[in-house]
């Protein structure tokens, strides 16, 4: 009891610190740090790319159209939400201006590799069973260098800081598909790469 004290104590205090963080430029560009969050013991602890335009002015990862598509799949995937912890490779929103609209611009390796000393403390403390990647942006941060979806999916990969790696598509990429029955056949192997993951932590 008193070590899980000690984990959730370390937790709030590196959250706490990364409120102001300065290691890259995107500081300036987000409203707010967007850290993990979910138990401090979770076996499994999921990565997406960086906070969207609702994450940045709530300050809570997945609570945007992709966080309710990965909560349906995660559901459908018989994983209790709850139960895991969510994070992001990058904690702050980059995006450029289209008049008063925001539009997500994607993280460079500079800052993704800027981002890793937040990203490192988080798998530190949680020590997931599986760290399940979501999307390119998260796989590269999870693995240390760049891949590719195809090249990676669908398999457990051994961390080298320990535990396994689950490399997956992003929720967004649903969203953007506007051909239904594509999206609804990408959704189901979505939900069958969680339910692998998920079974390979246990």
């Amino acid at each position: 009891m008193a070590e899980g004290s000690n984990i959730a104590a370390a937790w709030a205090a590196l959250r706490e610190d990364a409120r102001d963080c300065t290691r890259c430029d995107l500081y300036k560009c987000g409203t707010q740090t967007v850290f993990g969050e979910g138990p401090v013991d979770a076996r499994m602890m999921f990565v997406g790319e960086q906070p969207g335009d609702q994450e940045d002015l709530a300050g809570r990862p997945f609570v945007g159209p992709a966080g309710q598509m990965f909560d349906r799949a995660v559901a459908e995937a018989g994983i209790d939400r709850a139960a895991v912890y969510v994070t992001n490779a990058v904690k702050h929103f980059k995006f450029e201006r289209r008049g008063k609209r925001r539009i997500h611009s994607k993280p460079n390796a500079g800052e993704i590799a800027a981002c890793r000393w937040w990203y490192g403390h988080e798998r530190e403390l949680v020590r997931p069973a599986m760290t399940v990647a979501l999307g390119a942006t998260a796989a590269r941060q999870m693995l240390g260098k760049a891949v590719t979806i195809t090249a990676t999916r669908g398999r457990a990969l051994e961390l080298a800081e320990g535990g396994l790696g689950w490399v997956t598509i992003h929720p967004s990429f649903l969203l953007r598909m506007p051909d239904r029955s594509r999206a609804e056949q990408e959704f189901a192997a979505f939900v069958a790469d969680l339910k692998a993951a998920a079974e390979a932590a246990r």
